[in-house]
């Protein structure tokens, strides 16, 4: 494991620790808490052996842990971070008046799950999990692009089927107005040629009712 101790205190109360093997950290711990200010907010590594002390005191409240000194800083740190942040979240105000160790039964639990995350998972490197990210989302677009190029030919196929179907379009719109032109013209014209046999028909029968009236008195 790359992070095998942790605790979080209060000046150099400790209210919680967890350790996942036997050694003389917590010794060592102590002897760290009893150096740093207490007023002072700091981000300070401790070397010991081939192991890395590292510490984080917020508003008076310190998280720290012994890690390998093959795990760097930035795993580490963020490790500390997230329990800061937890622990405050968890218990609030009430760490600035708690007894030594009077979180430890909750909390031991909650350092040793999160010391076997960041020393085992890899997503626990956001750095390293953001860069996975960008290099997926980086190789989707890499493949798409891909994809549209060995769409070319059919894209302009596309592009030359839609100029057609508009050209068409087209035509087909010019000769409909024409089509409906002769077709009013041709409407207009049987109309004038009924009204014309209409009137003739009239004539015809009025001269038939004239001749029908004047018969007798011709006699």
């Amino acid at each position: 494991m790359a992070i095998l101790y942790a605790l979080v205190a209060r000046g150099s109360v400790v209210l919680a620790e967890f350790s996942a093997t036997p050694t003389t950290a917590n010794a060592i711990a102590r002897q760290i808490l009893e150096k740093i200010p207490g007023n002072v907010d700091s981000h300070v590594s401790y070397s010991q052996d081939r192991y890395i002390f590292h510490v984080k005191r917020t508003d008076g409240l310190t998280v720290l842990c012994m890690a390998d000194d093959t795990a760097g800083r930035r795993i580490p740190f963020a490790f500390l971070e997230d329990i800061h942040s937890r622990f405050v979240k968890t218990y609030g105000r009430a760490v600035h008046s708690a007894l030594p160790y009077a979180m430890n039964d909750e909390f031991s639990r909650v350092l040793s799950q999160q010391m076997d995350y960041y020393s085992n998972d890899p997503n626990a490197d956001r750095i390293n999990r953001m860069r996975g990210e960008m290099n997926q989302v980086r190789n989707v677009m890499i493949e798409n692009i891909d994809k549209v190029l060995d769409r070319g030919d059919r894209l302009e196929l596309l592009v030359d089927k839609t100029a057609n179907m508009q050209g068409n379009t087209f035509r087909f719109r010019r000769q409909a107005r024409r089509f409906r032109s002769s077709v009013w013209w041709r409407n207009v014209k049987l109309t004038v040629a009924l009204i014309v046999l209409l009137i003739i028909i009239i004539y015809i029968v009025l001269i038939f009712v004239c001749h029908g009236f004047t018969l007798p008195s011709c006699r």
